[in-house]
């Protein structure tokens, strides 16, 4: 018998190496089939004497013929396994060869191959995305920063980086050397804040705009804050603001010294005159005089007048602000103003919608702009005496963002573009007669209320300013 062994162990290499492999339902009934023979064999044998050493080889013989049976069975379990790990790991530098050991290990492994190939295009275009946008930030004019919650950075922009003069910043913290105080806004800042930080650097001083926006990865929070030095372009308004407000008084300064110092200088020559001729002023003469005087003291006053609205412009009072009624505040302003409404005969249409809108303000303040506002529009409308239907709305609603807006609406003859431009700067008027500091006062109390006043007008249609709180 042990010749019988000998032949058969040939027999079970041939079909492991030269078929088992080729096809996995072949392969497996070829073992299974092995296995039940070898079985048959171990059976028939089991009883018959002198063959001991025979049975127990076939024992073994099919004890490792279902070992690797199990092995064979579990090899598709292995493939998904590795397939799954790679892909927890990241790992798609692996590539399943078409196998031959039939149809559903060849549909297997062209599935693997086409979900790898997949999650390689996926991770090409996400890095080139990454980098797209890596790019954009660096080099994008406006300083960008993010940091993690333990205040380590992840991003700095060249921006930045030129901005604080720094080759890297691992650290938020290491930006207390130029400013502790800009530290201390980037980490109070929520999502939307804004601020403004005044800082001296290298013994300039740089004015910053900055914005946070608070973000979450993947359970880690993070912040992203932009940094803009705006302190060139507020130098740049406000050295244009103020060569506006010199050209306003310079104009009206001169308008009224002007005429004060000729008029000074024919009554100091007159003088003169009746002195070296050493005769009794006449009373003609006297009433030039006087005349004289009467317009230097006028225009005096005028002057005078003019300084003390500058000084009352430049001294706005804080505001004392608590809940207004909407409604109270029209009622009260059309009461003060109803009889310059009913001399110019102009109708005045009033609506706030709905009926219970508040706004929390300075009620009187807040009736100075309107009241201002109409005046305007009073003065207007007079200009256009010939137009029908002459008329003034007010009107309060609320946005899309249920804030507060007030509207004062009139069809006079407009603005025009270049008048529009400068409505707002202090002193300047188009009106005949006027101080030219309405708007401007009006704007300063709409601003101390944390809102603003806009316009907007056109030509033979009207005007409407709008105050959002």
């Amino acid at each position: 018998m042990p010749n019988f062994l000998q032949r058969f162990s040939p027999t079970l290499q041939s079909l492991d190496v030269g078929g088992l492999r080729r096809n996995f339902h072949i392969n497996v009934l070829l073992r299974i089939t092995v296995i039940g023979l070898t079985i048959f064999i171990f059976s028939s044998l089991l009883n018959e004497t002198g063959y001991t050493i025979t049975t127990f080889g076939l024992l073994i013989i099919t004890i490792l013929q279902v070992i690797s049976l199990i092995k064979h069975v579990e090899f598709a379990n292995r493939e998904v396994v590795n397939f799954l790990n790679a892909i927890q790991y990241d790992d798609f530098s692996n590539s399943y060869k078409i196998s031959i050991e039939g149809k559903s290990f060849q549909d297997l492994n062209e599935a693997f191959n086409n979900v790898l190939e997949k999650f390689r295009e996926i991770r090409a275009e996400k890095e080139a995305h990454h980098q797209y946008l890596k790019t954009i930030i660096h080099h994008v004019g406006i300083g960008i920063i993010s940091f993690d919650k333990q205040g380590n950075v992840q991003i700095i922009n060249n921006s930045a980086k030129k901005l604080f003069k720094l080759n890297h910043l691992h650290h938020i913290d290491k930006l207390s050397s130029i400013s502790p105080e800009l530290v201390e806004k980037f980490k109070v800042l929520r999502t939307g804040s804004k601020d403004l930080v005044k800082i001296n650097f290298d013994d300039e001083i740089i004015q910053l705009a900055i914005y946070a926006i608070e973000l979450n990865l993947r359970g880690e929070e993070f912040k992203l804050v932009t940094i803009q030095n705006i302190h060139t372009e507020l130098e740049e308004k406000e050295l244009d603001a103020w060569q506006k407000l010199i050209r306003v008084l310079t104009h009206e300064i001169m308008n009224s010294v002007t005429p004060i110092s000729s008029l000074a200088a024919t009554v100091n020559g007159e003088l003169e005159y009746l002195e070296e001729r050493n005769e009794p002023i006449q009373q003609a003469d006297l009433e030039d005089i006087y005349l004289a005087t009467k317009t230097i003291q006028r225009r005096s006053e005028g002057l005078i007048r003019f300084v003390s609205e500058f000084r009352n412009l430049t001294h706005v009072p804080l505001p004392k602000f608590r809940p207004i009624k909407v409604q109270e505040l029209f009622d009260h302003v059309v009461l003060l103003m109803q009889n310059d409404i009913d001399d110019e005969q102009i109708r005045f249409n009033m609506c706030v919608e709905p009926s219970t809108l508040m706004i929390v303000a300075d009620q009187e303040m807040i009736e100075q702009v309107l009241i201002n506002l109409i005046k305007n529009a009073l003065q207007a409308l007079k200009e256009c005496d010939e137009k029908p239907d002459r008329h003034i709305i007010l009107l309060a609603k609320q946005d899309e963002k249920n804030r507060p807006l007030i509207l004062v609406k009139d069809n006079a003859g407009g603005i025009d573009k270049d008048a529009l431009e400068k409505i707002f700067i202090p002193f300047y008027t188009t009106k005949k007669t006027g101080s030219g500091i309405g708007l401007s006062l009006s704007q300063q109390i709409m601003r101390q209320h944390k809102g603003n006043i806009t316009v907007h007008s056109e030509i033979d249609k009207g005007t409407e300013f709008t105050l959002k709180f």
